[in-house]
């Protein structure tokens, strides 16, 4: 397909990027620590921390990785914690060792947990004391050797550490018992640490930064190999599109979503401690109330997050007493941006809420939304600089401009391929380099990318495609509804047909209210026919509404 996306870049993004300016995550960090070493880098609980104080932890870290435990280059360290700032010292100290990073989910079972670090072949794990009972149940089925565990209050300083500990441990109670011979303490990792440097390693393109693990909502979890390549190449494009918007060393970026999860680990951790932000920790983002006193300590200027995080920051009347004034970014991906919550979020905030899109495997950053749009335009943007796309139908052929059909991306942010699993990375990425995303979507004459759906959630009506976003997105705009997913179920008559739950926030609404609204607004095969009101969704570890798990309830009841 020709670029002709080019043309509606913003000025001053340039079309291509040149990935070979670094070698490694490491030499990017390196130079933003020398370069902002007095400006704050993180802000947690009311403690602000460095890039001076950021690089001399983390160089700790990677030396009593290195020195202590005698970890060689390209060995495998979990991670398991929620945005915390023993995250970024933990990440930025393993890439430092030379070492991959696994990124582990914190509220995973002892099942998932157990799968992951037998994949992976960690030897080593980082976790919160909070999640150490689960841990412990799986350890000795695993290769793990190392342990090192931390307490929510480590970086906090005396004497809040000690409060904030004994509080979470005794008062509230959010640390079940545990034993774990031979652990560490985070603290005392850094203090060995510190009595030498660590030593630099030889790292290149081509060695993995992370092993992030993804489709353990569509089957066995697998580890996507993303090499230093992938994440600087991701750095240098997502980098490239903010530069006309950025301020070096000026910003200030909520970072609500999960830092292991891979769009807040490259959005805000890499890219924005690129440009010399500091990023504001958010621990619990479900915790509203408290997130928005969060908001009200800081100059803020970005935010990143998925639909439901914004939706459920607008449904919160004290969100509308925030001072907006700085504020001039708002990235939504994950998941689709719906119009209502957009429109709603420029109309409190002032700010335009852009989409984004990427997965997992392309780093994640595939389109985005020129920043200077005034208002949400209903497509997921354009390709990033070095970025090629592709739509195919179901034989592999490119579609005609405007038409629907699978979007394939290509560019060096693709990853290497899944760890140990050749065959599964076949499938997904062809002898051209293009990777298979899943999603169903168009370009327009413009070439603004419009999602269209998940290929797999795609509903047949009457050999109709009914898209369930586009009925979600109708839906959402009724007053009343909070949130709404859409499935397909099977039909006698048609096939399948569409089944809509919903959480409403009035209570007096009804399933005819939702039908009625859905014939005014959707031709007949696309009208949901059941309706089933609901106190709250599934969702994923970030809030993304799980489909699949309500396909599969559906089928039971089916059953």
């Amino acid at each position: 397909m020709e670029k002709i996306w080019l043309k509606n870049y913003q000025n001053g993004v340039a079309p291509e990027i040149d990935v070979n300016q670094f070698r490694s995550v490491v030499e990017v960090f390196e130079k933003s620590v020398a370069k902002f070493r007095d400006r704050p880098a993180l802000a947690n609980m009311d403690k602000i921390m460095s890039y001076g104080e950021l690089d001399r932890l983390s160089a700790d870290f990677a030396s009593f990785l290195q020195h202590r435990l005698k970890l060689g280059k390209g060995e495998r360290v979990a991670i398991m914690m929620p945005n915390l700032l023993h995250y970024p010292i933990s990440v930025f100290g393993v890439l430092r060792a030379g070492l991959t990073v696994v990124n582990v989910n914190p509220l995973y079972t002892p099942r998932e947990l157990e799968h992951q670090l037998n994949d992976s072949g960690a030897t080593t794990i980082v976790i919160l004391e909070n999640f150490a009972s689960v841990l412990e149940e799986v350890l000795p089925r695993t290769g793990i050797k190392n342990v090192i565990v931390a307490s929510l209050g480590d970086m906090l300083g005396f004497p809040k550490s000690l409060i904030v500990n004994f509080v979470v441990r005794k008062i509230k109670k959010l640390v079940p018992a545990w034993r774990i011979p031979n652990h560490v303490r985070f603290t005392d990792a850094l203090n060995i640490g510190a009595h030498q440097p660590h030593t630099k390693v030889e790292i290149d393109h081509e060695d993995i930064a992370f092993l992030q693990y993804t489709g353990g909502t569509t089957g066995v979890s697998k580890g996507a190999m993303l090499i230093h390549r992938n994440i600087i190449a991701n750095m240098l494009q997502a980098g490239e599109w903010v530069k006309p918007v950025v301020r070096e060393g000026q910003e200030v970026i909520v970072t609500a979503l999960p830092l292991y999860h891979i769009f807040s680990l490259t959005a805000n951790l890499m890219v924005f401690t690129e440009v010399g932000a500091m990023n504001v920790l958010i621990t619990n983002p479900r915790d509203i109330p408290s997130f928005i006193k969060e908001l009200k300590k800081y100059k803020v200027t970005a935010m990143t997050g998925v639909n439901t995080l914004f939706n459920a920051l607008l449904h919160n009347p004290e969100f509308k007493t925030v001072d907006f004034s700085s504020w001039h970014l708002a990235l939504g991906g994950g998941m689709a941006v719906q119009r209502t919550v957009a429109e709603k979020w420029k109309e409190i905030t002032g700010v335009t809420l852009s989409e984004a899109y990427g997965l997992t495997e392309t780093s994640p950053a595939a389109c985005i939304n020129p920043l200077d749009l005034p208002e949400y335009n209903g497509t997921i943007g354009l390709p990033v600089p070095s970025t090629e796309i592709q739509i195919r139908d179901i034989e592999g052929k490119e579609v005609p401009l405007g038409e629907p059909g699978e979007l394939w991306v290509k560019g060096p942010q693709v990853m290497k391929g899944y760890w140990k699993r050749p065959d599964e990375t076949a499938k997904v990425i062809d002898q051209d380099g293009y990777l298979a995303t899943g999603d169903m979507a168009m370009v327009t004459m413009d070439g603004f990318v419009k999602l269209v759906d998940r290929k797999k959630d795609m509903i047949l009506v009457s050999g109709f495609n009914v898209y369930p976003n586009e009925i979600e997105d109708v839906v959402a705009s009724l007053p009343g509804i909070l949130e709404v997913a859409c499935i397909g179920i099977p039909d006698e008559k048609s096939g399948e047909v569409v089944k809509l739950y919903v959480v409403k926030k009035d209570p007096a609404l009804t399933e005819k209210d939702v039908i009625d609204h859905c014939r005014k607004n959707l031709t007949g095969y696309k009208v949901p026919k059941q309706v089933e009101f609901r106190s709250e969704l599934p969702k994923t570890n970030v809030g993304k509404i799980l489909r699949r798990a309500l396909r599969d309830e559906a089928a039971k009841q089916a059953a």
